[in-house]
């Protein structure tokens, strides 16, 4: 099949495109054909090596993290899925390459595609939707009427974490450009702060959640907007002990993931307040909580462009400069 291919970190001519194997599927896998992927800054970061510690692969591998597309086959043990439905998912850790023809994916990962989305818009969805699920509904407890404020509103994660707290009934901030404050008060932002004309720790105070997806700088200034017993939740790190732990990390680990998240915490702690970081997880449950929302039209997806499937690295390199209003998807077949 043709797949593109991670030979080495830090390649900086991209990835390979060539032809791989077809994936093996084990008994609790359904064979997934192909027809759109998610490019996500994530993959960037693992080709750059950035995430050597925590997530070691062994090279070469296919990159690529979303998928939406038609089941060809399914494992002896799968229940839920069966050749000619049309699935979506981000695929596990150590299970990842969507960037392919065919992708082997655990059925617990797994959910119906969408009625109401085409296969470009499906695979714009699970990580982005993922994240901000497990950071405003899992981590944060989010309610009605408490406010949040989401770094970068007008990204992939952003544009959807902003439609997911306002469907929770919270009051939501975000902070964007100039040219994108339309895009996110058209999503339901109560406060769009111009990061270019304003300063989000001197207008903000007293809000129950921040969700950081920027630089060390802003999570610094993020302490400030939070009243006591709030929450700072970081998707873009540092990595803290809890989720050395979680990963079933060593000893080693734990104290170098401790050593990194140290400053943070210990501010977090002086202002009563908490600092974790979440590195977003696979889960087809929460994908189909997920779904009757998209179905229901309470959510939306936003898209910024499509490449074709040999434009890969051109829509890695887009992805990269920062500047895609929501996701940016390949289309495969």
């Amino acid at each position: 099949m043709k797949a593109f291919v991670l030979d080495r970190y830090g390649s900086k001519k991209g990835l390979r495109a060539g032809e791989m194997p077809d994936p093996e599927l084990r008994e609790d896998d359904v064979l997934v054909q192909v027809h759109a992927a998610g490019v996500n800054l994530l993959d960037s970061k693992i080709r750059d090596g950035e995430f050597k510690l925590i997530l070691p692969y062994r090279l070469p591998i296919i990159l690529g993290h979303d998928v939406a597309g038609v089941v060809v086959r399914v494992g002896s043990r799968v229940r839920r899925f069966k050749p000619g439905d049309e699935v979506y998912a981000r695929a596990a850790d150590h299970r990842i390459g969507t960037f392919a023809e065919f992708i082997s994916i655990k059925e617990d990962s797994l959910a119906s595609k969408p009625k109401n989305l085409t296969m470009e818009e499906a695979a714009s969805i699970p990580l982005v939707g993922l994240t901000a699920w497990q950071v405003l509904i899992e981590r944060a407890n989010l309610k009605k009427g408490q406010k949040v404020l989401i770094h970068a509103g007008s990204g992939g994660v952003g544009t959807f974490a902003i439609q997911l707290a306002k469907h929770v009934g919270a009051f939501v901030a975000t902070t964007t450009s100039t040219a994108n404050v339309d895009l996110v008060k058209g999503l339901g932002a109560d406060v769009a702060i111009d990061y270019k004309k304003e300063d989000f720790a001197e207008v903000l105070q007293d809000y129950d959640v921040v969700l950081n997806s920027l630089d060390a700088e802003t999570l610094e200034k993020s302490l400030r907007v939070l009243k006591p017993g709030g929450k700072l939740i970081s998707i873009s790190g540092p990595p803290d002990p809890e989720f050395a732990k979680h990963l079933g990390g060593s000893w080693f680990l734990k104290l170098v993931m401790g050593i990194l998240s140290y400053q943070i915490r210990r501010k977090a702690k002086r202002r009563g307040v908490s600092y974790s970081f979440l590195f977003m997880w696979t889960s087809g449950e929460q994908l189909r909580e997920i779904t009757s929302l998209l179905d229901a039209g309470a959510i939306r997806p936003v898209m910024d462009r499509v490449f074709p499937f040999e434009s890969t690295n051109e829509a890695m390199a887009y992805v990269e400069a920062g500047r895609a209003k929501g996701k940016v998807v390949v289309k495969v077949r």
